[in-house]
């Protein structure tokens, strides 16, 4: 299970909280009007589908209901950020191969965020069955 940190209500939620909506920071065609049938369609229906760090938008629609972005490396499933909607990533394709290459880890524990810790320590310790 993953826990996603919700930037506005500023906590880590269980991931059944949350949907994606898919790719963050498209820009919409300045003049729709006089936009090709093609430049539209391509707006429309055609997503980036990186292998690596790929930004996303996501919603927490059991918690505050806004939406915000998720850097997310789409090999490892692991998410190495998130941040409020209208600001710009600050983890990228380019920054995580410099971050790999100094040996940064962007996450540790187990958990799916940087930085994320559970709400009661019993949660993340492992239990042998």
């Amino acid at each position: 299970m993953f826990y996603i940190y919700c930037p506005y209500c500023k906590e880590h939620r269980e991931e059944e909280e949350f949907h994606p909506r898919g790719q963050a920071h498209l820009l919409r065609p300045e003049d729709p009007e006089n936009t090709s049938d093609e430049e539209w369609g391509d707006y429309l229906f055609f997503r980036d589908n990186p292998r690596g760090i790929h930004h996303e938008m996501w919603v927490h629609s059991v918690g505050c209901r806004k939406f915000f972005n998720i850097t997310r490396n789409t090999v490892t499933y692991e998410i190495l950020e998130t941040y409020p909607m209208g600001e710009q990533p600050t983890i990228t394709a380019e920054t995580e191969r410099v971050r790999k290459e100094q040996g940064v880890q962007a996450a540790d524990g187990g958990w799916q965020t940087v930085g994320a810790r559970p709400e009661n320590k019993a949660l993340n310790e492992e239990t042998s069955s």
